[in-house]
């Protein structure tokens, strides 16, 4: 397994994490990704420490906490093997300061994770989104706070937009806030628009990326195909409502090209679609999920090997559209691209 820092930080992180959202699953969403108990789990993070896979992240919004419960139960034990980030500012219930990121939220929401996962210390806390009805000032110093307690070693956020990252880290350069050193985004083959302005936010500021979902929320797993049935077993069934829209169209010419890929490489399409963005300027480690052994076993087969260089230009090619504005006009042929070079 390779190393690598995350971001700006002193931390480091595995290429590729575990993310624990099938961990006790329930309700339409999480329920559909799978409900693995603590036994199974326990068995997943055995698999996953053999091979170097030392970080776990849950959120205390998946299945209402039952995530961070099963994951306590996975590691006990073993805590100082792992790392664990959790993510918290979305509702977890009805009362007014029961979702969003104010100081009596974040200590509350801090010291509940804590509990459910068993631990004295959470090793990454990323705000699960911007909450722009509190101060960014009020949130860096409560998460400063914690830090200095002792609850927390780093934070981070994730889904923010760029000017609401940039916002908060100039906050805590003012300040002299703990800075947000990762950010966990939506990144792959089918969702590229981390690149146009979160990437090069990241790279100048020193944000790592934790790249959630990096099959496309289930699409490339090598089963969907041009002119095919949506497969029985597809858990796009019950929700891709909730996930990143792809175009079919698209879809269909980025799966042509890893298959092609697949055929030189011998390699699966999962392994070669989360091998490319581990190619990516910025990310620092690319989170996998699974429902059962042979899952994980199989995103585990993304490491160890390194796609070539003519390889990775035909994925690119494949999976390329045209850049929103204010990007267009730079990144098309004959514009100024030499003025703000992309990273990619």
């Amino acid at each position: 397994m390779d190393y690598r820092r995350l971001g700006n930080s002193g931390l480091k992180v595995p290429a590729l994490s575990f993310g624990a959202g099938t961990f006790g699953g329930s309700g339409p969403l999480f329920g559909a990704w799978g409900n693995t108990d603590a036994k199974e789990a326990r068995r997943l993070v055995d698999i996953c420490l053999e091979a170097g896979l030392t970080l776990f992240d849950t959120a205390d919004v998946y299945s209402n906490g039952a995530s961070e419960e099963v994951l306590g139960e996975a590691i006990k034990g073993r805590r100082n093997e792992v790392l664990i980030s959790t993510k918290t500012s979305l509702p977890m219930g009805e009362g007014p300061n029961d979702a969003g990121s104010s100081r009596v939220r974040l200590i509350k929401a801090v010291e509940d994770a804590l509990r459910r996962l068993g631990t004295d210390h959470i090793d990454l806390l990323q705000l699960h989104a911007y909450d722009a009805g509190t101060p960014v000032e009020e949130v860096l110093s409560t998460l400063s706070g914690l830090v200095s307690a002792g609850k927390l070693r780093y934070v981070g956020v994730s889904n923010f937009a760029g000017w609401e990252l940039m916002k908060s880290l100039a906050a805590a350069e003012k300040h002299g806030f703990q800075r947000y050193v990762a950010h966990q985004v939506y990144y792959s083959l089918v969702g590229r628009d981390y690149e146009y302005e979160l990437m090069p936010l990241g790279h100048d500021q020193g944000v790592g990326a934790l790249a959630w979902s990096p099959l496309g929320w289930g699409r490339l797993t090598g089963k969907i195909r041009r002119n095919q049935p949506l497969p029985a077993g597809s858990r796009l069934h019950q929700t891709a409502e909730f996930g990143p829209p792809v175009d079919d169209e698209r879809l269909y010419k980025v799966v042509d090209a890893l298959d092609v890929i697949a055929q030189e490489t011998g390699k699966s399409v999962p392994q070669i679609a989360i091998n490319w963005l581990l190619q990516r300027p910025t990310v620092s480690s690319v989170i996998i999920g699974a429902r059962n052994e042979e899952q994980l076993r199989q995103n585990l087969g993304a490491v160890g090997w390194s796609l070539t260089p003519e390889q990775i230009a035909k994925l690119d090619a494949a999976s390329a559209v045209t850049a929103p504005y204010p990007y267009f006009p730079y990144r098309r042929p004959g514009g100024f691209a030499q003025l703000n070079p992309p990273l990619v």
